[in-house]
């Protein structure tokens, strides 16, 4: 009886340490030159709507230091 409870225990402690060496295979795979992020939306203004966006973004990172 004790032999089985042992038996398991190991089992269990086996079964647990063996999840961790678990890889996941999950391969991304870019191109050269090929940007596959999501849209920028300042794309869509005009370049002098889109020079002042970026100057507000760059002012309000750069105020909080």
């Amino acid at each position: 009886m004790k032999t089985r409870g042992l038996l398991a225990i190991v089992v269990v402690v086996a079964a647990a340490g063996l999840s961790g060496c678990w890889e996941d295979s999950d391969v991304t795979i870019y191109e050269q030159g090929v940007y596959k992020g999501k849209k920028d939306p300042l794309m869509d203004q005009s370049a002098a709507a889109r020079e002042e966006a970026l100057k507000k973004r760059f002012q309000l990172v750069q105020m909080d230091r």
